[in-house]
C-alpha cells in the first residue's frame, strides 16, 4: 500500500464530536483525578491507613475510577441524541452525585472512618453514608437510562463504531452495577472464602475506556468497513465473557487471582480482547505514520 493511499485512508472529521458541550462533565472528571493525585501524595507522606477504619488506597482508586467513567461519559453523550433537557438533566445529576461521591469518600476516609460500612459512625456519619447509597444508586440509574439511549438509536447513524462499541460497554458497566447493589445489600464486599465483588465492579467500569478506545481508533481510518466491526465485535465479545467469568467465580466465593477453569478463561478472553484493541492501535499508527511520511514529503516538495 502507497503512502498515498494511507493518506486517503484516514476518516473525514465526523459532525458529532466526543466531549462537545460538555465541559462541566470534564471538569468534573478531572476533580477526581486531582483529588486522586493528592491523595497519592498523602500516601508517599504518611502511609494509606488512617485508624480506626480509613483507607486512602479506597480513595485513590475509588476517585481515579469516577474521574474516569465521568470523562468517559463526557465523551459519549453527545452521541445519545438526547433532546436538550434531557441531556442536561443527566449532565448536572452525573456532576452533582459525583461531586458528592468524591468528598464523602475522600472526608469520611480522612478521617479515619468507612464510608459505605463504618462500625465506629456517628449518626450523622451514618446519615451520609445511606446518602452515599442512595447516590450510588441514582448513577446506576443514569447509567441504565443512557444504556437504554443507546440501544434504541436505529440507523443510519453517525460514528457507528462508537456506537457498538458504546453498546457493549454499557453492558459491562450494568454488570458493574450489580456488582455494587450487591455490596451494599450485603454492606460488604467480601462473599465466600475469598470472593471480591471490588474486582467485577471495578473492572466493568473500565469498559468505557477499554471498549470504546479501539472503536475511537478504528474510526479514525478508512479499512474495509468488516474488518473494523469483526474487530470491535470480537474484542468486545471477549471482554464481556471475561466479566461473565469473572462474576460466576466471585458468586462462589472464590478469588478471581487463582489458578483454576474460570479464571484462566477469563485471562484467555482478556488475552483476546488485548489483541484487537492492540490491532486496532497498530492500524491507527501505522496510517497515521505514512500520513504525516506523506505531508512532510509534500511539503518539502514545495521548497
Amino acid at each position: 500500500m502507497s503512502n498515498r493511499e494511507n493518506v486517503d485512508q484516514l476518516q473525514v472529521e465526523p459532525s458529532i464530536k466526543l466531549f462537545e458541550g460538555e465541559k462541566a462533565l470534564v471538569i468534573t472528571g478531572i476533580v477526581g483525578f486531582i483529588l486522586a493525585v493528592f491523595t497519592k501524595i498523602v500516601i508517599f507522606i504518611q502511609g494509606p491507613v488512617i485508624l480506626p477504619e480509613g483507607n486512602l488506597n479506597d480513595v485513590f482508586s475509588f476517585n481515579a475510577a469516577i474521574g474516569s467513567f465521568i470523562l468517559s461519559i463526557a465523551a459519549i453523550l453527545p452521541l445519545a441524541r438526547l433532546k436538550k433537557h434531557k441531556r442536561k438533566l443527566i449532565r448536572w445529576t452525573f456532576v452533582a452525585a459525583s461531586l458528592y461521591s468524591y468528598g464523602i469518600e475522600t472526608i469520611q476516609n480522612f478521617r479515619g472512618l468507612n464510608p459505605r460500612f463504618s462500625q465506629e459512625a456517628t449518626l450523622v456519619d451514618l446519615m451520609a453514608g445511606m446518602v452515599f447509597a442512595v447516590v450510588s444508586l441514582t448513577i446506576v440509574i443514569l447509567g441504565l437510562l443512557l444504556m437504554v439511549q443507546f440501544f434504541r438509536i436505529k440507523k443510519p447513524f453517525e460514528r457507528h463504531l462508537l456506537i457498538i462499541g458504546t453498546r457493549y460497554a454499557f453492558l459491562s458497566v450494568l454488570a458493574a452495577n450489580a456488582a455494587g447493589i450487591w455490596m451494599i445489600l450485603l454492606q460488604d464486599r467480601l462473599i465466600g472464602v475469598s470472593g471480591n465483588f471490588i474486582v467485577l465492579h471495578g473492572i466493568g467500569f473500565h469498559a468505557m475506556q477499554t471498549l470504546i478506545i479501539p472503536a475511537w481508533l478504528l474510526e479514525k481510518v478508512q479499512v474495509q468497513e468488516i474488518i473494523q466491526k469483526r474487530l470491535v465485535h470480537i474484542g468486545s465479545i471477549a471482554w464481556m465473557i471475561s466479566i461473565i467469568m469473572i462474576g460466576f467465580q466471585t458468586a462462589l466465593g472464590r478469588t478471581v487471582f487463582e489458578l483454576s477453569t474460570l479464571p484462566i478463561l477469563t485471562s484467555l478472553s482478556l488475552l483476546i480482547w488485548f489483541g484487537t484493541a492492540l490491532t486496532a492501535a497498530w492500524i491507527f499508527l501505522k496510517i497515521k505514520k505514512a500520513a504525516v511520511k506523506q505531508e512532510s514529503r509534500a511539503s518539502l516538495s514545495q521548497l
